[in-house]
């Protein structure tokens, strides 16, 4: 969570920001008995808040974001504690939750995006990191850097310097990336930054500097944090570029060359990403909120509790490091979530303690 969007939390949920804390690998809420169901007709999901387990060795910090591979091993990026800097901030668990393995603490204390691209027969892993860190990279599965970049200085958005340093401070002259997509069919990559120059820039396949989309701003084809994206494939024959808008409280849609084409506010608060599966499109929500747009865009809830987001908002953002407090099936603040091949859904949460939560399709 960064200053800018602790100011969203502020003034659309009267939420306070908290700090980075580290805590033992222990999840805890309060448990209802027996299995949770979410969701509504068809769209149904059974709950496991215990999911990825973690060696005792590690320490879940703030879960950011979460993405699948082909073998559908899950992968965990943590925005990491920078004063723990030996401490990996990627972990990755096999199909059933066991742990496989860590790496990553060069982003410690900036750990954001993680999204798993297939280039031909390989697969590689994309990563974004903001405040303490400032760059987009790809690596192996194991870890391994392919490429690492800082700041596009050729998009003229930046402040001299911004390709160097790491420094954590904020401004739309800044570069804080948050998230990636890719384009379908040529292979190029969509970067938001979502809290720095509130634009997405787009690079080639090798991850050369193309272009810029959308600036700061409230109208149409402008940002207030764009901090998800994905490519909506939901109509095949013409796939788009859908943005989460996040203080804007919509998503937009635009062209694969970035031209705007629409925009859909309802029922967003403060929607921070988006995956696709066939006919569904998936927006966790910061505001305590999951949900699903059909392949017409009709709402389906999966978690929106009104009385619980009460809860969640009250006093500041406290609910986040009190997992004592949680309850089976409601979510506090979902960051991120992604689905497998089979329609499961993982959700990544910013708390304290990290979250995260696996909703099997029933």
């Amino acid at each position: 969570m960064t200053r800018s969007s602790r100011r969203e939390f502020l003034g659309k949920s009267s939420l306070l920001a908290g700090a980075s804390l580290s805590f033992p690998n222990i999840v805890s809420a309060q448990k209802t008995g027996g299995p949770v169901i979410i969701g509504e007709g068809e769209h149904k999901y059974e709950v496991d808040h215990t999911f990825a387990k973690l060696p005792a060795k590690y320490s879940w910090q703030t879960t950011h974001n979460v993405a699948v591979d082909a073998e559908q091993n899950l992968y965990v990026m943590h925005e990491g504690n920078p004063n723990i800097k030996d401490h990996p901030s990627i972990f990755v668990f096999d199909p059933t939750g066991k742990f496989i393995r860590a790496f990553g603490s060069q982003f410690q204390g900036g750990g954001h995006g993680i999204e798993v691209r297939s280039e031909g027969k390989e697969q590689f892993l994309y990563i974004t990191a903001y405040q303490n860190v400032k760059s987009f990279a790809k690596l192996t599965l194991k870890g391994d850097i392919v490429w690492y970049q800082r700041a596009p200085m050729a998009s003229g958005r930046y402040a001299k310097g911004e390709d160097t340093t790491t420094q954590r401070d904020w401004g739309r002259n800044k570069f804080m990336p948050t998230n990636t997509a890719f384009h379908p069919s040529d292979g190029s990559i969509y970067l938001a930054d979502g809290y720095g120059a509130h634009c997405i820039h787009r690079y080639d396949s090798a991850g050369r500097y193309l272009a810029t989309i959308g600036k700061p701003g409230k109208g149409d084809g402008e940002f207030n944090l764009p901090h998800g994206l994905w490519i909506d494939s939901r109509n095949p024959k013409s796939p788009t570029l859908c943005v989460a808008d996040r203080a804007n409280s919509r998503l937009q849609w635009f062209d694969l060359d970035g031209k705007h084409l629409k925009t859909l506010a309802e029922p967003f608060i403060l929607p921070a990403n988006v995956d696709v599966y066939k006919d569904l499109m998936l927006i966790p929500d910061l505001s305590a909120r999951l949900t699903l747009l059909d392949k017409d865009d009709n709402v389906i809830h999966l978690a929106n509790d009104d009385e619980w987001r009460k809860q969640v908002t009250a006093g500041g953002n406290k609910l986040r490091s009190k997992p004592d407090k949680w309850i089976d099936g409601k979510f506090v603040h979902p960051h991120d979530a992604c689905f497998d091949k089979d329609g499961n859904i993982f959700v990544a949460e910013w708390v304290s303690t990290g979250r995260i939560t696996k909703l099997k399709k029933v």
